[in-house]
């Protein structure tokens, strides 16, 4: 039996056969109005069509996709195309339009009302809601059904918005949310969950958050800023259809203490009030204000070892199994450790909250890099962690371990260029390398999200490069797709020559402004004195000693080791730091993998200059359940921190991974330990140059 096909599936399959030589996904995407990500999406099912007619789908490298199969097998679906009348919406899209009906309304709906809509039966939409009942109580919701009555999504407002971001950040790219011209060709489904995260207000909101002029939102990941800017966007939305948060003022403001940003959310709420010509409840103040804080927070969560030490760990391992494998030394190379420490702890997280899983580039990684996408498909088993890690996410770990494998034979490069790319970090640093390896004279200054290269100063590049929409002027950047066809390459290739040819004859650009030899050099040894001195301030500071806790608990024992900082000039605030330091235990566990020695650390306004202190228990603490910790090591930092600060204390947490270093720190004297660190920070710096 011939699988039923949806009319973009249609569209597809069509596209596919008119064309007389390869396709990338990006040119399908531009011709049936959709995204890349929809078309890799849409790409699983189509090939099962395929395979029912003895057809099957060819990706080349570099030029795209084609349909091979016999000539019989070819007319028999021409002739399909021309008869069967294809279904209106696949599953995975009626599923997605009642979840967003059901959320955008507080009255319950009919099924025949859906069924009607969706051109199903009432029986295809109750069997749908079936599918959807686990999903919607993942947000403490509940799908009430009853007969002559209707079904509706009952639960808590806030609940509500967490369940319309999570659809957001499972079906759209960022560029659906920034477009300034909404694309042509989507199907109400599309449209439907756009306008339910108010897409409409997006970059409305965006703008009136950047006009805070708020220091910490600069210091935001992409990932984070993205995730506010979208809870901020859906707020707007319910607010407009009269879905808001219920309270009152007294209760808003009784939580005052404990809302960091309820002054800022009150300026920020006025400001949305006049521009959209909304009046919103004050209760909203107290939600606005519990976003803001949860993203600035995410900034202290993120320190610098990237999350609690066992994540160092497994980063370690899965890198060493697959030097094993290969033979290049990715164990030297920064860029990929840290990238993998911020990939695998969303990673774990994402797969721990059944979060689904995306990658639109997973049959091509697998087609291209098939022999480092079994490698790491197995180094991963090999970790043996309590997950069943999906091909998704495989792939995105070959993206890093490509993107390295190309770093490490990088080459010299002229034309200054900033990279915008919608499908994460790891995939920017793998298209960044394979511009830089075709070609040559590009020097990629950096990776930005669509918000930074909006802001970016016009005398820090030459050239924005783009795989999203973005809202600049056309002239004022380029797009590629992710695939980087060859086309694509001759296209950039033409736009940089008449760039370069133009701004050769053109006054705008004045010698003066373009970054010297000289001035190169003077950053590099601005970046070298910044290591070295924060490198011999932590030398200078560390010490090592014993500790009485001697009847004491957890948190009399960190309380003790604060106060021997307290007066020193490191600390101003112990009883703060000690919440924090508590706060992060809490989150997870502190103990250094098969040893008996914990990592406490944190960064704090509170912490006037970084400090590595050691401190040996008269009695063990037993931590993580029934690990017994004789030795605690406490790292603390200051709030702001330079990049080679941050590097520095990075580059510590990853040698206490070094069994010798553990073994000094447990039981080797203060001098001994301070050569050990002064020895391997050299080597450190010694390699950065």
């Amino acid at each position: 039996m011939k699988s039923k096909m949806t009319a973009r599936q249609r569209q597809m399959i069509m596209l596919l056969l008119d064309s007389s030589e390869e396709i990338t996904a990006a040119e399908i995407a531009g011709n049936i109005g959709v995204s890349v990500r929809t078309v890799h999406r849409e790409m699983e099912d189509t090939e099962q069509i395929l395979h029912d007619f003895g057809l099957a789908l060819s990706r080349k490298s570099g030029k795209g996709i084609q349909v091979n199969g016999s000539e019989k097998g070819l007319e028999q679906l021409r002739i399909f195309l021309q008869e069967e009348k294809p279904a209106e919406y696949s599953g995975e899209e009626r599923q997605l339009f009642e979840l967003c009906s059901l959320l955008e309304t507080e009255e319950p709906l009919k099924l025949f009302a859906l069924a009607h809509t969706l051109k199903v039966t009432v029986a295809t939409v109750s069997n749908d809601l079936d599918e959807l009942e686990p999903w919607v109580h993942k947000f403490g919701l509940q799908l009430v059904r009853r007969r002559g009555y209707g079904v509706e999504i009952a639960g808590g407002e806030a609940d509500k918005r967490r369940a319309l971001s999570r659809l957001a950040a499972e079906h759209l790219d960022q560029s659906d949310l920034v477009s300034r011209v909404p694309r042509t060709g989507e199907s109400i489904v599309f449209r439907k969950l756009l306008d339910a995260v108010g897409q409409g207000r997006f970059l409305t909101v965006e703008s009136l958050l950047w006009d805070m002029e708020w220091s910490w939102t600069s210091e935001l990941t992409e990932n984070v800023y993205m995730e506010l800017l979208l809870g901020l966007s859906v707020s707007v939305r319910r607010g407009e259809i009269g879905m808001v948060i219920r309270g009152t003022e007294d209760a808003v403001y009784s939580r005052k203490p404990e809302l960091r940003n309820i002054s800022g959310a009150e300026q920020f709420v006025k400001r949305l009030e006049e521009k959209l010509a909304l009046k919103l409840p004050k209760a909203e103040i107290g939600y606005i204000a519990g976003l803001l804080d949860r993203a600035q927070e995410s900034i202290s969560s993120a320190d610098f070892v990237y999350g609690d030490i066992g994540l160092m760990d497994t980063v370690y391992r899965l890198t060493e199994q697959v030097v094993k494998r290969t033979g290049i030394p990715f164990q030297g190379d920064r860029i990929l450790r840290e990238g993998l420490l911020e990939h695998i702890e969303l990673a774990i997280r994402r797969i721990r909250e059944g979060t689904r899983i995306r990658n639109p580039l997973l049959g091509l990684i697998r087609k291209d890099y098939q022999y480092l996408f079994r490698i790491i498909r197995d180094a991963v088993e090999e970790l043996g962690l309590d997950l069943a890690v999906p091909d998704e996410e495989i792939a995105f770990l070959v993206m890093h371990f490509g993107a390295s494998a190309e770093r490490l034979n990088q080459l010299n490069h002229k034309v200054r260029a900033i990279l915008v790319c919608a499908s994460g970090l790891s995939s920017s640093r793998l298209l960044g390398e394979r511009l830089r390896k075709e070609m040559p004279q590009l020097e990629i200054r950096g990776n930005a999200s669509w918000y930074e290269a909006a802001r970016i100063s016009r005398e820090d590049y030459d050239l924005i490069i783009s795989t999203i929409d973005l809202p600049l002027e056309k002239d004022k950047y380029i797009k590629i797709s992710p695939l980087l066809t060859a086309e694509e390459i001759d296209k950039l290739m033409r736009y940089i020559q008449n760039m370069t040819l133009t701004e050769k004859d053109s006054p705008a650009f004045p010698e003066h402004n373009q970054p010297s030899d000289v001035e190169a050099a003077a950053d590099r040894i601005r970046s070298y004195r910044g290591l070295l001195d924060e490198i011999e301030g932590l030398i200078e500071r560390f010490r090592c000693g014993p500790l009485d806790n001697e009847g004491t608990d957890l948190p009399d024992t960190i309380r003790k080791m604060l106060d021997k900082l307290h007066g020193s000039g490191v600390i101003d605030a112990p009883e703060i730091l000690l919440e924090k330091l508590l706060e992060r235990e809490r989150m997870a566990s502190q103990v250094i993998p098969d040893t008996g020695l914990a990592l406490f650390h944190t960064r704090s306004s509170h912490v006037q200059m970084s400090s590595l202190t050691a401190y040996r228990l008269k009695r063990p603490l037993v931590l993580d359940g029934h690990t017994e910790v004789g030795t605690v090591l406490l790292m603390l930092a200051p709030r702001k921190l330079s990049k080679e600060s941050l590097e520095v204390l990075s580059e510590i947490s990853a040698m206490l991974l070094d069994s010798e270093l553990v073994h000094l720190l447990e039981e080797r004297p203060e001098p001994e330990i301070r050569s050990y660190l002064s020895a391997g920070l050299l080597r450190f710096f010694e390699n950065k140059k």
